[in-house]
């Protein structure tokens, strides 16, 4: 699989990684032997970047790929987590001293003595224009504690401001087919500053799957099903924060542009990776085949006519509602 160089760690990660939040919590019930096989089978399809999160589950899955990496030593790959949601979302939260406790604690899920790369978990706006905290990220960095540090945003604005610091590596941010707004500045200025791009929620939570109908059902414990309103997390993590029946009629439309040979979910994937500035995409996989599909996305070419019929889904169904917002 092709491999480019995630930003300012120097790292080269495979441009199809994978999204471990469905490993953790908040997507059913997780089997512990069913994600590690999904970690195996994305290995052994050539994905070397696994995305976590010390709140995915608590640290299940920090814990689950820590153990799986402990059990195969000879794997490059690199692991990104996140931290910053183990307390309340107040800009004062983010210190030096926290900072410290919930990096230990994800170096022991992940049993290793320094992290390849910390993101800020999706913090108050304030806390990315505060040069304290990036005084106290780069006191991590210089102690061996974390190799690199970046942040994931909700907004593009935080985004811009974020990769303005000298210290950031690398900036996760949704983008997908219902989300493009990223690609006017974000893209562009990473690109411009050597900052990674790591694109999440690439298939709107499973809505660029094509898989779904107005009578699909989610558990209770899914945030497809507790979250459509924004009740727990930012609104924009569940199905991109569009609308679920305009999704689908949008989703409708998507699967015109598919090539043959192609799945719904591995276009909507190989489309991610063809915008300029993309370092790699993450996205989740509840099973093997999933985690085969997704990886097999990288090999899938698409036409200028597959852009074209993108951006103008998204004009039409989304662009109103969700360019002003995030």
């Amino acid at each position: 699989m092709e491999q480019r160089t995630l930003g300012k760690t120097g790292r080269d990660v495979s441009v199809v990684g994978l999204g471990t939040w469905q490993l953790g919590a908040d997507w059913g019930n997780v089997d512990p032997e069913q994600a590690r096989a999904v970690l195996a089978a994305s290995a052994e399809a050539g994905v070397t970047f696994f995305d976590t999160a010390d709140v995915y589950g608590d640290g299940r899955s920090e814990q689950a790929i820590g153990a799986f990496l402990a059990d195969n030593p000879g794997l490059d790959i690199t692991v990104a987590t996140k931290m910053g949601r183990r307390l309340e979302q107040q800009p004062e939260n983010y210190n030096l001293a926290n900072f410290r406790e919930w990096v230990d604690r994800s170096r022991r899920n992940l049993r290793t003595d320094s992290l390849d790369l910390v993101q800020l978990h999706c913090p108050p706006t304030a806390v990315y224009s505060n040069a304290e905290v990036y005084d106290a990220l780069d006191t991590l960095v210089s102690e061996g504690a974390i190799k690199n540090y970046g942040v994931s945003v909700e907004r593009t604005d935080e985004a811009l401001e974020a990769i303005r610091h000298e210290g950031t590596a690398s900036v996760q941010i949704i983008l997908n087919a219902f989300r493009l707004k990223p690609l006017d500045e974000v893209l562009p200025a990473a690109k411009a500053a050597g900052v990674g791009i790591i694109a999440r929620v690439p298939l709107a939570s499973g809505l660029l799957s094509g898989k779904y109908t107005k009578d699909t059902s989610f558990a209770d414990d899914d945030h497809r099903n507790f979250n459509r309103s924004g009740d727990s997390f930012d609104v924009g993590e569940t199905f991109s924060g569009v609308d679920y029946a305009l999704g689908l009629k949008a989703v409708a439309e998507f699967e015109q542009l598919v090539p043959e040979g192609a799945s719904t979910a591995q276009a909507a994937i190989a489309w991610i990776v063809a915008q300029e500035g993309v370092t790699s995409v993450i996205p989740g996989a509840r099973n093997v085949e999933q985690a085969r599909s997704n990886a097999a996305a990288a090999g899938v070419a698409l036409g200028e006519e597959f852009d074209d019929g993108v951006r103008w889904i998204y004009d039409h169904y989304f662009r109103e509602a969700i360019h002003p917002r995030w």
